[in-house]
């Protein structure tokens, strides 16, 4: 079964032209024909059935034929990843991969006082999403953001950010949404014992709620973050956090942070 990605889908389209990519894809790749029967998503949490009018493999037409809500209820958080891209720009693009298989709402691609990498091509980038998207039949697609310099991600009022997909009320007490902000930082390794001691701050899953409405972690470039930027963020209400007793690699880590707030959220 295939999945086609359209964001002018709404639950008011009866008819929608396939942007020219998914159109060639449809019709030249796969050869599907008129009256061949698809399979849309909004990229909004929303499935569609449709059926082919007009075969065009830049402009495929498609009459809407029913909605198609996921099988399952959707998460009850908003989970974004601010991380730094990685040198090579492949081992980015497989964690921005796992983190639309595994589940993310927002990422912000972060340049840190470390970074190796200062640019990134977010059209190229955006691709790479919405192909894992389909591959694992996910109707949500994680919001991509452009680069942006750590002072002025790190100050931001996240709790009052808008975003595409509003994260749920899980406390009708709270005016505004639970939000717990967290950043990955282990201390710079002592060069006079071996093998050295990982000293750590407290695990993610010891400081993680168990019901927040959002989550925010920050990891950094392979140099870690710097001393400056963690005092930074810790003024700005965040949480120093270990991801466990592993030095990891950037997208590791990234892909971690993902995997520990999914499994202990998810209903």
């Amino acid at each position: 079964m295939n999945l086609f990605y359209s964001p002018e889908l709404t639950s008011e389209t009866i008819h929608v032209a396939l942007p020219e990519e998914e159109s060639a894809h449809a019709i030249r790749v796969l050869r599907m024909k008129k009256s061949d029967k698809v399979f849309l998503t909004d990229g909004k949490g929303m499935f569609y059935e449709g059926e082919i009018i007009n075969p065009h493999p830049k402009k495929c037409e498609v009459k809407i034929i029913a909605l198609r809500p996921p099988s399952h209820a959707p998460r009850p958080f908003h989970l974004t990843i601010a991380i730094a891209p990685t040198k090579s720009i492949d081992r980015f693009e497989w964690f921005l991969e796992k983190a639309t298989e595994i589940g993310c709402d927002e990422i912000f691609p972060i340049s840190c006082k470390h970074s190796e990498r200062t640019v990134i091509k977010t059209q190229r980038l955006n691709k790479v999403i919405v192909s894992a998207m389909k591959q694992c039949m996910k109707s949500q697609l994680p919001k991509l953001h452009e680069l942006t310099d750590f002072k002025k991600f790190i100050s931001q009022e996240f709790g009052e950010r808008s975003s595409e997909r509003k994260p749920p009320t899980l406390n009708s007490k709270l005016q505004t949404p639970l939000l717990q902000k967290f950043i990955g930082h282990i201390p710079e390794l002592s060069e006079s014992e071996f093998p050295p001691k990982n000293s750590q701050d407290k695990l993610l899953s010891q400081v993680l709620l168990r019901t927040p409405n959002s989550i925010l972690i920050a990891i950094g470039p392979e140099g870690g973050f710097s001393e400056e930027e963690v005092s930074l963020a810790r003024e700005n209400g965040f949480t120093a956090i270990s991801l466990g007793n592993s030095r990891l690699r950037v997208e590791t880590a990234g892909v971690v942070a993902c995997s520990i707030v999914n499994a202990m959220l998810e209903v």
